[in-house]
């Protein structure tokens, strides 16, 4: 089992990196956050889990062992595999989930593409007891470092790729160029349209 990974970055995409381990590059699947708060070269501890199928082997990275810990935890609901567990970490921080959780506050869970309130409501009684007691509210992430312009498109094709209609993402796209301007990256323009697009069923 791979519990975390020291490296330098070799690669950034639009949801995953390349750690380069000692001379071997390992593709790490992560949330917009993450991506956002490193940049190419830079030195990096992920803590990792690596999820087995019959055909793929895909090992998945956070910064943060609680974030790693909230991903495995979600997993075990019922019907929640990798995909949307990541999704739920790229819209909601942990201690966002577990106040959700702590209140049954469904709304909050809905945020996450492709879960409705009948998975929201279902999250809310399995995950009941499995995550730590809600802390004092976060403070305020941290600025997002500037990408390249143009990546408009790589992002509603992302969205696409987590279940949304073509159509609803470059809407939503579109909705936070109009609302925030030109100086958005990648990682947090993503960020800000799957917040967008959460309420839209």
């Amino acid at each position: 089992m791979i519990a975390s990974l020291t490296g330098r970055v070799a690669r950034l995409d639009l949801d995953s990196l390349v750690l380069d381990v000692g001379g071997i590059g390992y593709l790490v699947r992560t949330t917009p956050q993450a991506l956002g708060a490193t940049r190419h070269g830079a030195e990096l501890t992920l803590h990792t889990e690596l999820v087995v199928r019959e055909d793929s082997m895909t090992l998945y990275g956070f910064p943060h062992a609680e974030e790693a810990e909230t991903f495995r935890i979600v997993q075990s609901v019922s019907g929640i595999g990798p995909r949307t567990a990541l999704a739920v970490l790229a819209v909601l921080e942990p201690e966002e989930l577990r106040r959700a959780v702590a209140e049954q506050d469904v709304k909050t869970i809905t945020r996450t593409p492709g879960i409705g309130p009948k998975v929201a409501g279902r999250m809310l009684l399995e995950l009941g007891g499995k995550l730590p007691a809600p802390a004092a509210p976060a403070g305020p992430t941290g600025a997002v470092a500037a990408a390249p312009s143009g990546v408009d498109a790589d992002v509603a094709e992302a969205l696409v790729g987590l279940g949304w209609a073509e159509k609803a993402a470059v809407g939503a796209v579109e909705a936070v160029r109009a609302a925030d301007g030109e100086a958005l990256g990648a990682a947090e323009l993503l960020r800000r349209a799957l917040r967008g697009l959460g309420g839209q069923r």
